[in-house]
């Protein structure tokens, strides 16, 4: 510990179960990617306590998280899930796609497929205001 209260920040994520290793935590903590109560972290050093608010950005997506405590060892997950709070905000609900044809992406269908053709057919069909 580098003080009363404080830990590590490489060390905290560890014991949070952030990173896998201890130098995957160093690694991510300079990356640029942490950052401690709003301003960016660039050292693994930089001391944690309880009440600060971390930022982390994943690949999967940004993870905001408050200190309760700094960490005694690397244990359980439900162990390490009791050194933060989560302040995530949940991810907002899926809206239904604005066409028929399916979320998956890629390729249309054969019933895509004729759809569309159907569709071409009946914009060729219409009379124009040419005549």
């Amino acid at each position: 510990m580098t003080g009363e209260g404080r830990q590590r920040i490489d060390k905290w994520l560890w014991f949070a179960r952030f990173a896998k290793t201890r130098t995957m935590a160093q690694k991510l903590a300079i990356s640029g990617m942490v950052r401690i109560n709003r301003e960016k972290n660039v050292s693994a050093s930089q001391p944690v306590k309880a009440g600060d608010v971390l930022t982390i950005a994943f690949e999967s997506g940004v993870r905001i998280l408050k200190v309760i405590e700094p960490g005694e060892r690397r244990g359980p997950a439900t162990e390490a899930r009791l050194l933060y709070e989560d302040l995530t905000p949940p991810p907002a609900p899926a809206s239904a796609p604005a066409s028929g044809f399916r979320e998956r992406g890629g390729r249309p269908t054969k019933r895509d497929r004729r759809a569309i053709d159907a569709f071409r057919a009946d914009r060729d069909d219409s009379p124009s205001s040419e005549d």
